[in-house]
C-alpha cells in the first residue's frame, strides 16, 4: 500500500501536466476532446492523491519507522487518533493534504460546471491543474513523504506536544478548506480573463464558492484562537505570530471581495479591483501555505525545518503574480468602470471605504509578518515587530470598519439625502450614544473598549431595524404572522439577511475582543492548603485552595495535576485542575490549562511551575512550592460565540434558494460575448 502511495503521486504528476497543457490548448483551439481529457484527468489526480494520502496514514497506523516522515511525527504510543492526522502534522504531509483538498474542490468544480460555463471551464481546468502541478512537483522533488530513512529506527520521534491537542484533528483541515477552495474563484478569474468575458458572471457563478473559503478560513481561524488558549498557556487567543498573521491575510482581501462585488453586480464599477481582490486573495492563501510549512520566519507554529520549498514557493508566487498582473494590464480595456462614485455619501463610497480599509490592514500585517525577512536581507539581522506595532495599526482600522459595518448597508445608492440620512441613522446613533453614555456610568474609562461598544450598539441597532423593517413589510404585503414573516425574510433573501448575521457576529466578537481591555492576571505560589484570591473586572471575587498535586502516567505522557477547589463570592463554584505534561519521545513539557467559563468571563489557571517535580514523582515532595498564574479574562466568551453566529450567517447566505422562492427581477444585462461559445465534447 505505501509503495502504491509513492507511484500514485508520480503518475498524478504526469496527469496533471497533461491535463493542464491539453485543458489550455484545447480551449485555445476550441478541441473538446482535449478538454474532456483534461477534465477527467481532473478525476484521476484527485483519486491518485486520496491513494497517496491513504497510504501516508497506513505508514502511520503500521509504525512504518523506515519514512522519515513518519518517524519525524510519530512514535509507538501516539494515540491512533494524533497517528491519523499525523497526514497533516508536518510540512511533506500537509502539502500532500493541501493538493488533495484542491483535487477534491477542483473535481466538485468540474462536475459543477459539466454542462454550463462551458467557455470557462478549459482554463479553469487548465489553471486548477496547474496549481495542482506545482504542489505535486514540490512534494515529488523537494518533499517526498516516502523518502526512506538509511536505517530503520525502533520508534519514532514523536509529535510536537503542542500538536497533541484535539484541535490538531479541526484547525488545520478547516483551514485548508479556506486557502483551497480560494483556487476555484481564482481560476474562474483567470478563464475570464483570458476569454474576455469580463462581465458578473464569473462573479456571480463563484460566488458560493468564494463564500465557502470564506466560511471555511473563519471558522479555521477561529478554531486556531481557540487552540492557542487552551493550549499555548499564556492566557490569550491571538499572538501577531507569523503563521497566525499568514492566515489572517487572505481573510482581509476576501472579506473585501464579497463587499466589493456587490458594487459590481448593482452599478458595474470596481471590475478591475475586483479581479486583483480574487487573485490577490489567492496568491495570499499560497503565501499563507508557504509560510507555515516553509520554517523561514520562526514562529510557535514552525513545525517545518526544511527551507527549501521556500525559494521553490516564492519562485511560484513571483511566476503567479506576473501572469495575473500581465493578464490584468492585457484586458484593461475591458476592466474600466461603467460608472464613477457619485458622492462620498453614498453606499458605493461606504463599500470602497471599507475595501480600503481591508486591504490597508492586509498591507500592515504582511509589512510586520515579512519585516524579518526584510531587515535580515537588508541589514543582516532579523528584526520582529511585536503585537504593539499590530495594535496600533489594526485597531484603528477595526474600529472605522466596524463603524462601517452600521453605515454601508443602509445609506442610500448613489446619493443620500438628509431625509435619508435623518430616517436611517438617527435611531442606530441614539443607540450609540445611549449605550456608550451607560457604560461611562458605570465606570467604563478605556477608550477603546468604550468606542467599541458605542459602534458596537450602533451597528446593532441597525441590523435589529433592518429586520423589524422588512418582516413588518412582509406582514402588511404578505399577510403572514410575525415569525412566519421573519423566516420568509431570511429565505427570499438569504444573501442579504445572512450577511447582516454575519455582521451581527462580527460585532459580537468586537465586544470580545474589547473586553481584553480589563484582563486581570496574578500569579501565586502556593502549598496545598494555600488560599489565593482574585477580584474579576465584574466585581466578583474569585478564592482558590489548592488542595492537592497528583500524577499518573497515561499513553506517551506522564501527567502532573494540581487541583484547586473554587468559590465564587463565597459560593461554591466547583474544582479545577491545570496539568503540565512530559512526552516520553520529546524533552519538552507542556501545559494544560484550567478554565471555568461563565457567560461574561473565563477564570483561567496555569500551572506555571512547580518546585522539585522529581520529587513529586518519587513520593518525597508531599507539599511542593507551585507557582499558579491566574487570570480572569473578561468577555472571551464572546469570541466564541460571535465565531458561531458568523458561521450561522454565512451558511444562511450561501444557502442555495429553492427554485420559485424568489421573484425574478431584472438582472444587469451582461456585456455582449467577444467570440461565440466553443462547441465542445466535454459538454456532452
Amino acid at each position: 500500500m505505501t509503495q502504491i502511495g509513492g507511484v500514485a503521486l508520480w503518475i498524478a504528476l504526469a496527469l496533471a501536466i497533461w491535463g493542464a497543457g491539453a485543458a489550455f490548448l484545447g480551449g485555445r483551439v476550441r478541441r473538446g476532446d482535449l478538454v474532456l481529457s483534461a477534465e477527467r484527468s481532473v478525476y484521476a489526480v484527485f483519486a491518485l492523491l486520496a491513494i497517496a494520502a491513504g497510504a501516508i496514514i497506513a505508514a502511520f497506523l503500521r509504525n512504518e519507522y523506515q519514512y522519515q516522515y513518519v518517524a519525524g511525527y510519530s512514535n509507538r504510543e501516539l494515540s491512533t487518533f494524533y497517528k491519523v492526522a499525523g497526514l497533516w502534522a508536518g510540512q511533506t504531509g500537509s502539502l500532500v493534504f493541501w493538493a488533495l483538498l484542491l483535487a477534491f474542490f477542483a473535481t466538485l468544480a468540474v462536475v459543477q460546471n459539466r454542462r454550463r460555463n462551458r467557455e470557462f471551464m478549459p482554463f479553469v481546468v487548465g489553471t486548477l491543474l496547474t496549481v495542482l502541478a506545482f504542489f505535486l512537483v514540490v512534494i515529488v522533488f523537494a518533499s517526498n513523504p516516502f523518502k526512506l530513512l538509511p536505517f530503520t529506527p525502533a520508534d519514532g520521534q514523536g509529535l510536537n506536544p503542542q500538536l497533541q491537542n484535539y484541535w490538531m484533528t479541526i484547525h488545520p483541515p478547516t483551514l485548508y478548506l479556506g486557502f483551497t477552495a480560494f483556487t476555484i474563484p481564482f481560476s474562474f478569474a483567470i478563464a475570464a480573463l483570458l476569454t474576455g468575458r469580463l462581465d458578473t458572471r464569473w462573479i456571480t457563478t463563484t460566488r458560493r464558492w468564494t463564500l465557502l473559503a470564506w466560511f471555511f478560513l473563519t471558522c479555521g481561524i477561529i478554531f486556531g484562537m481557540m487552540w492557542a488558549y487552551v493550549e499555548l498557556g499564556w492566557g490569550g487567543y491571538w499572538f501577531w505570530d507569523p503563521v497566525e498573521n499568514a492566515s489572517l491575510l487572505p481573510w482581509l482581501t476576501g472579506t473585501a471581495y464579497l463587499h466589493s462585488v456587490m458594487i459590481q453586480e448593482k452599478r458595474g464599477m470596481l471590475k478591475m479591483w475586483n479581479v486583483y481582490l480574487i487573485l490577490g486573495t489567492f496568491l495570499l492563501s499560497v503565501f499563507a501555505t508557504f509560510l507555515t510549512r516553509s520554517g523561514l520566519i520562526e514562529s510557535v507554529h514552525s513545525f517545518a525545518q526544511n527551507t527549501t520549498i521556500a525559494f521553490i514557493f516564492l519562485g511560484f508566487l513571483s511566476l503567479l503574480t506576473l501572469v495575473s498582473a500581465g493578464l490584468t494590464w492585457w484586458r484593461r480595456d475591458s476592466l474600466r468602470p461603467e460608472a464613477e462614485v457619485e458622492s462620498f455619501l453614498s453606499r458605493e463610497a461606504a463599500f470602497l471605504a471599507n475595501n480600503l480599509l481591508f486591504v490597508g490592514a492586509m498591507f500592515a500585517v504582511l509589512w510586520g509578518t515579512t519585516f524579518p525577512l526584510i531587515s535580515e536581507g537588508i541589514f543582516g539581522q532579523k528584526i520582529s515587530v511585536g503585537p504593539p506595532f499590530y495594535n496600533r495599526v489594526n485597531i484603528p482600522i477595526g474600529l472605522m470598519l466596524l463603524a462601517l459595518l452600521g453605515i454601508g448597508p443602509i445609506i442610500a445608492w448613489r446619493r443620500a439625502s438628509p431625509r435619508n440620512l435623518k430616517r436611517n441613522f438617527t435611531l442606530p446613533l441614539v443607540a450609540g450614544v445611549l449605550v456608550g453614555a451607560a457604560l461611562w456610568l458605570q465606570g467604563v474609562r478605556h477608550a477603546q473598549a468604550l468606542l467599541t461598544f458605542a459602534l458596537g450598539a450602533f451597528v446593532m441597532a441597525t441590523i435589529v431595524i433592518e429586520f423589524q423593517k422588512g418582516t413588518r413589510a412582509r406582514r402588511a404585503i404578505e399577510k403572514e404572522g410575525t415569525v412566519k414573516a421573519f423566516f420568509s425574510l431570511l429565505q427570499r433573501n438569504r444573501r442579504r439577511y445572512g450577511g447582516y448575521i454575519v455582521h451581527a457576529g462580527l460585532v459580537v466578537t468586537f465586544m470580545g475582543f474589547a473586553g481584553q481591555a480589563y484582563d486581570v492576571e496574578e500569579q501565586f505560589v502556593l502549598q496545598p492548603g494555600d488560599t489565593a484570591q482574585v477580584r474579576s473586572p465584574f466585581g466578583h471575587t474569585y478564592t482558590l485552595t489548592y488542595q492537592d498535586m497528583s500524577w499518573y502516567t497515561a499513553t506517551n505522557m506522564t501527567k502532573l495535576i494540581a487541583s484547586l477547589y473554587v468559590s465564587k463570592d463565597g459560593r461554591p463554584a466547583g474544582v479545577m485542575t491545570a496539568e503540565q505534561r512530559a512526552y516520553r519521545q520529546r524533552p519538552e513539557t507542556s501545559t494544560e490549562v484550567g478554565i471555568k467559563r461563565a457567560w461574561n468571563e473565563d477564570l483561567y489557571v496555569i500551572l506555571a511551575g512547580v518546585d522539585d517535580a522529581n520529587a513529586v514523582l518519587q513520593g518525597t515532595n508531599q507539599r511542593p512550592l507551585t507557582t499558579f498564574r491566574i487570570l480572569v479574562n473578561p468577555l472571551v466568551p464572546w469570541i466564541w460565540l460571535g465565531g458561531l453566529i458568523m458561521a450561522i450567517g454565512t451558511l444562511i447566505a450561501m444557502w442555495p434558494t429553492a427554485p420559485g422562492a424568489v421573484r425574478p427581477r431584472p438582472a444587469r444585462a451582461p456585456a455582449p460575448a467577444r467570440e461565440p461559445e466553443p462547441d465542445l465534447v466535454g459538454a456532452a
